[in-house]
């Protein structure tokens, strides 16, 4: 496609069908060559240069929501030059990974399935047992299973860092607060 697109503007003829009316060019009035924009596409490079690390507070927060909103930054989808095929999104330092909230009943009901491999290998866990017993697992789940299943994905998701408490080990990142 090129840089530049002939426009036209459409006459109103009343007595003509819309499809005739599209059809045929005496119909439109040739207004004259108008520039596009050209979408700005990031390379490797770029991207790497221009990462950041946010910090985000996962108190009183609800689960999947939250998730959700992490899953962009690591993507690179808040960025205005987003490139699917490019790890072009931020880091992510999550702390107060404990204090996370599900809503209705899930508290209770909720249960963490994972298999083995072998025969009857199949392992149970609810969601309050595992809250109790290892909290950042609860959130790095949710935040996994909305990336894409492919290497760029698992490469993006090696720039999730999350915390059961409020203390983090990322202070040589300067990770930005953001507000979510």
């Amino acid at each position: 496609m090129s840089l530049y697109t002939k426009y036209f503007i459409r006459r109103e003829e009343k007595s003509l069908s819309k499809k005739r009316r599209f059809r045929y060019s005496p119909h439109f009035i040739y207004i004259g060559y108008l520039m596009q924009q050209k979408t700005r596409l990031l390379t490797k490079q770029e991207a790497i240069d221009s990462r950041k690390w946010h910090l985000l507070d996962a108190a009183g927060k609800t689960l999947g929501r939250f998730a959700a909103e992490v899953t962009k930054i690591l993507r690179g989808k808040h960025r205005p030059d987003f490139t699917p095929y490019v790890d072009c999104g931020d880091g992510v330092v999550i702390i107060n990974a404990e204090k996370i909230v599900v809503t209705g009943m899930k508290e209770a009901r909720k249960i963490y399935r994972n298999y083995t491999g072998f025969i009857g290998g199949m392992r149970e866990v609810p969601y309050d047992t595992l809250m109790a017993r290892k909290p950042t697992e609860i959130l790095e789940r949710a935040i996994k299973g909305m990336m894409p299943k492919t290497r760029l994905g698992g490469q993006q998701v090696r720039k999730l860092r999350i915390y059961a408490g409020p203390e983090h080990r990322m202070k040589a990142q300067n990770p930005t607060p953001a507000n979510i």
